[in-house]
């Protein structure tokens, strides 16, 4: 039997083009990524989380076929809301990502609290928005400190208004899901990584910071190919 599609999620302020290393080394599977409305370059044109759902889903629909879908990070709160009653997807790996409940929001997980590495941007006529601090320590900590670097150069501006929307539907509870704990993560703590696992079927682990699918393409290739055959 041929192998499900796969479709990768970015997390907030990444983009498709960040998740390339794992791309390649997924040679011979049929790889589709999407890029979020909450990201971009040009913060005026900024979506929000339920409009990364619409795109989220769309990419689903537009597979067709069985899909497999790998979220990271924020990248998981979308994914969630927007995959509830999607008939062709087959399950869910969350990456360091945020398993989220109805009524929950990225920021409300996190206590209500930013993180203390966003920086908060306020511009007349274009509304909140974020970047990061220290992108480099925060995301890519066991990265090659040129390839960190070029990937914190190529990271967008983030939508506020996206961790504080509230999920209206949740996935994971129709939807089988992975979760993948990154034991090294500079961005999300692992302790909380394991309490977002606990709603998730099963619990796979890897020795990374938060971006794997820069530092340890390879590894991730591997436990998604493992997902990717399960029955």
């Amino acid at each position: 039997m041929p192998l499900p599609s796969l479709l990768l999620v970015p997390g907030a302020w990444h983009k498709p083009e960040h998740l390339q290393f794992l791309i390649d080394d997924l040679p011979g599977i049929d790889v589709h990524t999407v890029a979020l409305t909450s990201c971009g370059d040009d913060p005026k044109a900024l979506g929000d989380m339920y409009s990364d759902a619409a795109a989220i889903r769309a990419a689903v629909e537009a597979i067709g076929g069985p899909v497999v879908v790998v979220a990271h990070s924020y990248g998981g709160v979308p994914t969630t809301q927007a995959l509830a009653d999607a008939s062709n997807v087959k399950s869910i790996v969350y990456l360091a990502a945020f398993q989220l409940d109805a009524g929950d929001s990225l920021l409300s997980s996190a206590g209500g609290d930013p993180a203390l590495w966003w920086e908060f941007h306020r511009q007349e006529g274009v509304g909140d928005f974020l970047t990061v601090a220290n992108p480099v320590e925060v995301f890519y900590g066991d990265v090659d400190s040129s390839v960190a670097e070029k990937a914190a150069a190529a990271l967008g501006y983030q939508s506020y208004a996206a961790t504080t929307q509230k999920l209206t539907a949740v996935a994971w509870q129709t939807i089988p899901s992975t979760y993948i704990i990154c034991e090294a993560d500079g961005a999300i703590p692992p302790f909380v990584q394991e309490l977002f696992a606990k709603r998730a079927d099963r619990t796979l682990r890897l020795n990374s910071s938060h971006s794997p699918f820069l530092s340890q393409p390879s590894a991730l290739a591997q436990l998604i190919r493992h997902e990717l055959s399960l029955p």
